[in-house]
């Protein structure tokens, strides 16, 4: 593709050599730099692209696009771009490069502390019901159809524009007409998906989160609100307070969902059980009867989104409803394993306040026994939810196990202790258990039947993060392997 075609769009000084130039590949990593490549300096929080330029030309790039002048001389025969941002510009090239094809796909983007992966699949699972290929893009794996997609995917939520772009690109190739992608504050503060224009974006709510990378609430949540600059369509949940902002700047149709108050798909006359919720779906003055066999409090709000953002995107309330009663659980969200003790054991992704407060919640509404937890926070994330965190366990678990998530670089006891401040300070008799296995074992070995058991803040991740090293762990395997 010639370079002039992939610049179209964007403001650029010629620092050296021509726009005229057939560019074979794009790359934003030195290390994937093949021959007539054009590589893209960004310069990230921790490492500035720039410094590699020259080792991009020595491997084969014929032009770079920079956003500061680069240090050493390059090459004569190598064209040089400069731009205001080339994280941006990196967006739009990638966009171009791939065939634009975000414009052959119905796209929704989902944004929200809690709630982005079960959403996505609730909605996926919807489409593929009413026999519409759909591609989804988020935390667990890029699948198409529920098969994982040969794109590599390098980042643990949302792609790097490049990645993203490519990702998009398969999905058309394999036939899919709509995409599901969940959109981080994370994507949108470091503008991954600067350019996207979505069908829909979807709110589900806000809590802390991610403050050792926004700084302040405010920083996380003005990253949230650029999703709603980029949609045609927005569904917003109305209980959560920062929806009021989300109405106050967004310039597209807003749809409304949730419990407390009356909006456009509204949940009434809930009932839950451990497999399943029941509810009135009001709507345009009608009601629909809804069945979704996936338990919790939170599914509800997580299936109004869903069926909100289907019915959006042009499909009847009534099929859409009738897909709701085929969908399945989400791995590592509320996801229950049997066995044959007799207790409700639960592995669950929840690793922020609102969700463990959340599913806590949701597992009193349906237990009669007693409510064991097991969880532990993230190392060298923000420490400042631990103790909250903490709080909330004591509060509404009967007995809690702190044991260690990912500490990352942290020491593991010094996370605990943190997470035990809170818990001090309510009546719940709690323990200590570094060790992640021993700690569901525990739980595991003094929980009784009509007991549940929650194995909180990993859900469907397979490994732990210890110092420098990622080594094999999985929730569910240590608890199906007890009871094997």
């Amino acid at each position: 593709m010639i370079l002039n075609t992939l610049l179209e769009g964007i403001q650029y000084e010629i620092l050296e050599g021509n726009t005229a130039v057939e560019v074979d590949h794009i790359a934003w990593d030195s290390r994937s730099v093949s021959n007539k490549a054009l590589f893209i300096a960004v310069k990230n929080t921790n490492v500035d692209r720039h410094d590699f330029v020259l080792e991009a030309i020595e491997k084969g790039a014929i032009a770079v696009i920079v956003e500061h002048d680069i240090k050493k001389e390059l090459p004569k025969n190598v064209t040089v771009i400069k731009v205001k941002d080339s994280r941006k510009a990196m967006s739009i090239i990638a966009s171009k490069y791939h065939g634009e094809p975000m414009k052959a796909l119905k796209v929704v983007g989902i944004t929200g502390t809690n709630g982005k992966t079960s959403t996505s699949y609730f909605i996926a699972q919807i489409l593929e019901s009413l026999r519409v290929k759909c591609g989804v893009i988020g935390t667990i794996q890029n699948t198409v159809s529920g098969v994982e997609m040969k794109t590599k995917k390098l980042n643990p939520t949302t792609p790097d524009s490049m990645e993203l772009q490519s990702t998009f690109s398969e999905m058309v190739e394999l036939g899919a007409t709509h995409s599901v992608i969940e959109v981080t504050s994370s994507a949108l503060a470091q503008d991954r998906v600067y350019g996207c224009e979505f069908d829909v974006g979807v709110f589900t709510n806000i809590t802390q989160d991610h403050l050792e990378e926004h700084g302040t609430m405010e920083n996380y949540k003005k990253a949230k609100l650029k999703l709603f600059k980029m949609c045609k369509n927005a569904v917003v949940n109305v209980d959560d307070p920062f929806s009021i902002e989300i109405l106050a700047s967004s310039s597209c149709k807003v749809l409304g969902y949730g419990v407390n108050k009356k909006c456009d798909f509204q949940a009434q006359d809930i009932k839950y059980n451990n497999s399943s919720v029941h509810f009135n779906l009001k709507h345009d003055n009608k009601t629909f009867k809804v069945e979704l066999n996936v338990p919790g409090r939170f599914s509800v709000y997580n299936i109004l989104a869903a069926i909100a953002s289907c019915n959006l995107i042009g499909f009847e309330l009534e099929e859409v409803i009738k897909a709701v009663k085929e969908i399945k659980g989400v791995p590592g969200r509320f996801q229950a394993i049997p066995n044959n003790k007799g207790s409700l054991v639960i592995v669950d992704y929840a690793h922020t306040p609102d969700a463990l407060k959340n599913i806590l919640m949701s597992v009193k509404e349906i237990t009669k026994g007693r409510i064991i937890l097991v969880f532990g926070c993230g190392g060298n994330r923000d420490s400042s939810k631990r103790a909250i965190m903490g709080e909330i366990a004591g509060t509404f678990s009967d007995y809690c196990i702190v044991t260690s998530d990912n500490p990352r670089k942290e020491n593991p006891i010094k996370i605990i202790e943190d997470i035990e401040k809170g818990l001090m300070g309510t009546n719940c008799k709690f323990e200590r258990e570094q060790d992640r296995k021993q700690a569901i074992n525990r739980a595991l070995n003094i929980a009784k039947p009509e007991d549940a058991v929650i194995i909180a803040g990993k859900g469907h991740e397979n490994y732990q993060i210890i110092k420098d090293e990622t080594i094999h762990f999985s929730d569910e395997e240590v608890v199906l392997s007890y009871f094997s």
